[in-house]
């Protein structure tokens, strides 16, 4: 089954309908942001003078000893996230739906996704216990529909993309949509400020404010694939006659996805870190204000915009595993830098630019480039057994990775226990370290990846 059989039964999607649907990816980066990337710095916020930026809304203090609540909390709910995946994907790849087999689950998940994602952040309670309580219900909760828009949303990357080029144009148009959509939510360090200032809320509120915005954005994109993207007529999807052990074990038969996604995993676990932790860096580790963590993000995501089409150009000559092997040599570099920021010359605050410039790179490259390999690797697989297995695929990747980070969500606390203030950075600063180990040991297992030529 080659391309210009499936170029047979189906037109090549419209650049118009890439947009579209690329909305999609930024209303889940936006909707997933909040819980992923600010959770800590609301319930465990930095000590910049002594004081916390938020109350004590839940317990703080250790959990088996090394621990704490809310990597535990952030770590339970992912990994409940990561093993409903198959599920719900071989759910979607057997699905009828009229709507459209992929649409109806979005559209199904898109609204209790956005709500939730406002209301992790919404303590309904004095007491810690029932504080606690309620953000397990939220967050388990809000990963289960989370894993409902996903699953069938990452399926139609492959579907949609039944040529070549229309794999790399998708891939990259939801690269782009995801970090507008994550330098949005950066905006959450800054934009409270307006709120305290211009209408007198307390930091609380004008954190919670942002973050409901947040929310009612994130809602309008993720709906735009579910009433703007045409599916019956675009995507290629194959029927899938088999249980979901068997579709399962078939994907996780494939010895070269296995590599991959095992050092995609070690990636996002790297990336997490950086996402979670870059309030802290810039806070307790550059002792600059909280609102810079979102001019360093900013300019981390308009370089890696800038770099979008070289990253493509090298791609192309060089092949994919190439480039990721690079990026992930830059980032290694950049998490060492910051762990040495202290021994290194930082002029006028240099430092602090330097090193958001050099994570462009491996941001660019991993929001682009994965995403088309496993779609080759999918259409390897779909032709060889002409089984409908994207939403299998997209399932174990993501399965896989959100193991990733939920580690990083169950480490980074613990970390913090060993030092979150200015005077005492240490657990900030490790978090780095801890980062680039993970950066070297995903390139060793990355080399023993084979790259599908056919693709």
């Amino acid at each position: 089954m080659d391309e210009n059989h499936y170029l047979i039964q189906k037109e090549r999607p419209s650049l118009g309908q890439i947009i579209l649907f690329s909305l999609g990816q930024m209303g889940y980066s936006l909707a997933s942001f909040s819980a992923i990337n600010l959770l800590v710095f609301f319930f465990m916020p930095p000590e910049t003078g002594g004081e916390s930026i938020f109350p004590q809304y839940i317990y703080t203090g250790t959990v088996f000893g090394v621990l704490t609540l809310l990597g535990v909390l952030n770590f339970g709910s992912r990994i409940f996230d990561a093993i409903t995946d198959p599920m719900i994907a071989f759910w979607s790849d057997k699905s009828d739906f009229k709507l459209g087999k992929r649409k109806t689950m979005l559209l199904i998940a898109a609204i209790p996704f956005a709500i939730l994602s406002f209301l992790v952040f919404y303590p309904i309670s004095e007491s810690h216990n029932v504080n606690g309580y309620w953000l397990a219900i939220c967050l388990f909760a809000l990963y289960l529909f989370m894993t409902m828009y996903t699953v069938p949303y990452n399926a139609l990357i492959s579907e949609l993309g039944h040529h070549k080029a229309d794999r790399l144009r998708i891939s990259t148009a939801i690269s782009l949509t995801w970090a507008l959509g994550f330098v949005i939510g950066n905006l959450a360090y800054s934009l409270p400020s307006v709120f305290v200032s211009s209408y007198g809320y307390t930091e609380t509120e004008a954190f919670q404010a942002v973050i409901l915005i947040f929310a009612v954005f994130s809602l309008l994109c993720l709906l735009s694939p579910v009433f703007f993207l045409n599916e019956n007529r675009y995507a290629v999807q194959n029927t899938n006659e088999t249980n979901w052990r068997i579709s399962l074990k078939m994907v996780m038969r494939d010895k070269n996805f296995r590599i991959f996604y095992l050092a995609d995993t070690i990636f996002w676990f790297s990336l997490n870190i950086i996402q979670i932790g870059i309030a802290y860096y810039v806070t307790l580790v550059f002792e600059m204000d909280k609102s810079m963590a979102t001019t360093f993000m900013m300019i981390a995501f308009f370089s890696s915009l800038a770099l979008y089409y070289p990253i493509g150009k090298l791609a192309k000559r060089f092949g994919k595993k190439k480039v990721i092997l690079s990026s992930l040599i830059c980032f290694a570099i950049t998490f060492l830098m910051l762990f040495a920021v202290d021994y290194l010359p930082n002029i006028s605050g240099i430092l602090f630019y330097v090193l958001a410039i050099g994570a462009a790179f491996p941001l660019g490259v991993m929001g682009i480039l994965p995403n088309a390999l496993i779609a080759d690797i999918i259409h390897d697989s779909e032709d060889a057994n002409e089984h409908a297995l994207s939403g299998m695929y997209y399932a174990i990747r993501n399965m896989m990775t959100k193991f990733g980070v939920s580690f990083a969500n169950l480490v980074f606390p613990s970390l913090l226990l060993l030092g979150k203030s200015i005077d005492n950075p240490w657990g900030v600063k490790l978090s780095a370290l801890v980062a680039m180990v993970f950066c070297l040991v995903g390139w060793i297992v990355l080399k023993k990846f084979k790259e599908p030529v056919k693709a």
